[in-house]
Formats: C-alpha cells, structure tokens, sequence
C-alpha cells in the first residue's frame, strides 16, 4: 500500500512538472532558395535556436543545401511542399509535367490566390489546375527529399500552396497518412504572435523576442520564421511590397542566434524542441 501511494504521488508530480514546462519550436523556412539563406538557415541551428527547418525541392540551391543539411543530420527536416514562386528576379519552375501549375513562362506563379494589391501578377487559381498534376508534383517533391534526406519527419506548406482548395487539402493530407510525414502540428501547440516584421530593425526583432520569451507561458509555443543575411544574393531578392527582403531576414537571423535570447532562454529552462519531437 505505501509503495502504491508513494508511486502515486511520483506521477502526480511527474505530471505537474510536465505541465509546467515551456517547450519552443523555432521552424526556419526556405532553405534551399538562395545560397545566402542556406547560410542562414544552417548558422541558426549550429549556433543558435532553431530545430527544424523546411527545405524547398524545386528552387535552384536546393542541392547545396542537402549538402550542408547532410553534416548536421540531427537537424529536423520538413518537406515544403510548393506550388509558388514569389520573387522577380529568382524564379523555380515544378520538378514534373505540370502546365495547370505554371505561369505563361512555366515557372510556378507567383502567389496561389489574387493579389489584391499586385493586379498583374500570376496567380495559382486564376485558372483551373488539375489536382492529378498536383498530386505528382507532390509526390516528386516529397521522394526528392527524401531520397536524400531520409530523416525528414514531416510536411509543410509554403505561401499556404496546401490549403489552396479543398481538393489541394483533401490530397495533402492523404500523401501526409500514406508518406507517415504529419501535416498538422500536435494539438494544443500555440502559435507565437508579435516577433518581427518588415520594417524593424535586427535590434528591434532581438527586443521582441526577448520580450515575448520573457512571457511564455507553460506549454509547447511554436514560431516560424525565415532567416537570412543582408548580404550576397539575397540583396537581389524580392517584389513589389517586399523589397527589403535581405535586411528583414538578417534581423531574424540575429534574434535566433542573440546572446541576450540565449541568456532568457536558459533563465527560464526553456526546452527547445523541433517538430519532430513534438510530434512523438
């Protein structure tokens, strides 16, 4: 009886601990897009917070960034699946045969709905696409990651290229199940709000950071961001509303590998954690 009461009261607070844990997820986006946000995604995991990352099969530095993702083969790859191509000057067309999912060029179109703001620029729905084309083209993307990358553990979307009807949905969610490559974030993950934004500084998005970890609550928060540097090819990166594409990003790299992030993070026993832990 004793030992039954003690084991009792062991898991009870066993699970008082757990449930007062701040665990963080710090998702950088797009590597594989440009050689300077390879980079950036590989030095915010060597020395910084981030724990998973998603990489793009179709763009043009999608090789050396399996290169560079292959001698840190504990960092959390996600398959980004893509149907866009947002930049003026850098553009990737699909990996298959797919004319419903290009622009007059071929490349993939700019965004996947209208831009009421950008009147002229290519869209994904602004014609019928055939969802058998989707479908391969997910298909290539997912078994090129992971032909080379074999521990990728999970789906992502990028420009929200998932959710852009309910065909598109119903598809990925059931490459998700037959690819065992989880779509959705385990329930009751809450997403941070308030880090960032085009028009502030790299000091700026250190301060919100700090900031918003200063304020977690206990839980699993998760924060995706993209890191970049001010520098290289990312300076020719951008469109119309977004220009300052490089000095935006540098600032996220400078948040994600701060000292003064680190210090709260380390204060507050903040368990980093990537999707695929959390998915477990």
């Amino acid at each position: 009886m004793k030992y039954l009461l003690f084991f009792s009261l062991f898991i009870q607070i066993s699970m008082a601990q757990t449930s007062n844990e701040i665990r963080l997820i710090i998702r950088s986006d797009d590597i594989g897009f440009c050689h300077t946000a390879n980079e950036a995604c590989m030095k915010v995991y060597t020395d910084g917070i981030s724990r998973s990352v998603e990489i793009l099969a179709t763009a043009p530095w999608f090789m050396e960034a399996v290169k560079m993702l292959k001698t840190q083969p504990n960092y959390d790859v996600g398959v980004h699946l893509c149907l866009t191509s947002e930049w003026e000057n850098l553009k990737w067309r699909p990996l298959t045969n797919a004319p419903s999912l290009t622009d007059a060029d071929g490349y993939f179109p700019q965004f996947i709905w209208e831009n009421k703001t950008l009147k002229n620029s290519a869209y994904l729905l602004q014609k019928p696409i055939n969802i058998a084309e989707v479908e391969r083209e997910f298909r290539a993307q997912i078994e090129l990651v992971k032909k080379y990358l074999p521990w990728a553990s999970h789906l992502s979307a990028h420009m929200g290229c998932t959710n852009a009807n309910a065909e598109v949905k119903a598809l990925t969610e059931r490459l998700s199940a037959e690819y065992k490559l989880p779509i959705q974030m385990p329930q009751g993950t809450l997403p941070i709000k308030g880090f960032g934004g085009a028009t502030k500084s790299p000091e700026q998005k250190e301060q919100d950071l700090v900031a918003i970890l200063k304020a977690l609550t206990p839980g699993t928060h998760f924060l995706v961001e993209h890191p970049g540097y001010d520098n290289g090819d990312m300076k020719g990166v951008g469109h119309i509303g977004y220009e300052n594409v490089a000095y935006d990003r540098e600032g996220v790299t400078r948040a994600f590998t701060s000292a003064a992030v680190k210090k709260v993070i380390a204060e507050r026993n903040i368990k980093l954690i990537s999707i695929k832990e959390a998915l477990k």
